[in-house]
């Protein structure tokens, strides 16, 4: 099986701690649309037969799409994806784009996984983060999709916002929980560099939320998203059983995948493909019949630390008789080596021949992850 990525990277306007490719210049998207239908003719024979089991249209805002985008898109689509035994096809949308002939529309589609960018249900943190829409507005688009049929439906939250209120973050898990809606992601406000929060903090203007109080908040998340029934199978991602994100999970499962569009990822399982973060770059090349990546090929070492990453992650952990089957005895000697002072700390538990990160552990996962890296 394999995965399919689609990057659509427009949006209305720019939230202030987006590091992400986009593009507020709605005249290019046309074309563009164009570009990446043409890309996926190209570069067909990279999915190497597989069945396509997911598809992912993430963004910028795919849901700033007309239906006769769309149209365009599915079409050339269909030629790769028998949509009938496609597991789950993602398509990212927000609030303000979510009105009733939007959804009909969507309705028409192959997609049948939302994944809403609410980011909070307080109307303050929102002006802050200069997201479009209202809490009210966040709500009824939520309410508008699951009456459609959307069960299969997720929403992403921000917390650690600077002023941000431990009582304000549990109000805002209790408002998700009470939609009902089965999956849930939510992570730390990060301050990266060339983003407009990040000029804010380095200009003194906003004051980064503490370590102490971001700590609390994540704890606040676990505690009340499981005494509600959802299961924590990701750092940042919670769902009701059986409604992970196959896509995503995908990924941390090495499942190969093929990106199309600007600023979009592949990878073979050997070889990983970037394409440019430029809509010119990208739509020249693939208007000249040119394939638009550039390739890096991995090495043991780099396979070896990402599937550490990748699997510590998540709740299914890091299979060691598969590392050594794959890396061999001495790394997988050595990844238990490095494990055990964590093990013996409780921060790391070692059962079923599985590691895996315990709660204590989940505040110093990336302290954890980097102590079983393979350094030369």
């Amino acid at each position: 099986m394999a995965g399919l990525y689609i990057h659509i990277p427009f949006c209305a306007s720019r939230c202030i701690y987006c590091d992400f490719f986009s593009s507020t210049d709605s005249s290019l998207r046309g074309g563009y649309v164009d570009a990446v239908c043409r890309e996926l003719a190209l570069r067909r024979g990279e999915l190497g037969g597989e069945r396509v089991s997911t598809v992912y249209f993430g963004g910028g805002t795919p849901s700033t799409l007309s239906a006769g985008e769309c149209d365009r898109l599915f079409g050339a689509l269909s030629a790769v994806v028998d949509w009938s035994a496609c597991d789950e096809v993602t398509f990212e949308v927000n609030p303000d784009d979510v009105t009733p002939s939007f959804v009909a529309m969507l309705r028409d589609t192959p997609v049948n996984r939302l994944s809403m960018g609410v980011q909070s249900f307080d109307d303050s943190d929102l002006a802050f983060l200069r997201r479009r829409h209202t809490a009210r507005a966040a709500i009824e688009a939520v309410n508008r999709c699951l009456e459609a049929g959307y069960n299969n439906m997720s929403i992403d939250l921000i917390y650690g916002l600077p002023g941000q209120s431990l009582d304000g973050w549990q109000r805002n898990l209790r408002q998700a929980v009470s939609l009902g809606v089965p999956h849930l992601s939510a992570y730390s406000l990060m301050y990266e560099e060339h983003t407009a929060l990040w000029r804010m903090r380095e200009r003194g203007e906003v004051e980064e939320c503490d370590e102490e109080t971001s700590l609390s908040m994540f704890e606040r998340l676990i505690d009340e998203l499981e005494s509600h029934g959802y299961e924590h199978y990701e750092i940042s991602n919670f769902a009701r059983p059986g409604l992970y994100a196959r896509h995503n999970t995908a990924y941390w499962q090495g499942v190969p995948y093929l990106g199309l569009g600007a600023a979009a990822h592949s990878y073979d399982g050997r070889c990983r493909r970037v394409n440019p973060s430029s809509l010119w770059a990208y739509m020249e090349a693939i208007n000249e019949g040119c394939v638009a990546y550039a390739e890096e090929r991995e090495t043991s070492d780099s396979l070896y630390n990402e599937r550490i990453l990748t699997s510590l992650r998540t709740c299914w952990g890091l299979d060691m008789k598969r590392l050594e089957t794959d890396f061999g005895e001495e790394r997988a000697r050595y990844c238990l080596k490095q494990a055990r002072p964590h093990i013996e700390a409780g921060r790391l538990a070692f059962t079923d021949e599985r590691l895996r990160i315990t709660r204590a552990g989940l505040f110093t996962s990336d302290d954890i992850m980097s102590d079983l890296f393979w350094v030369d």
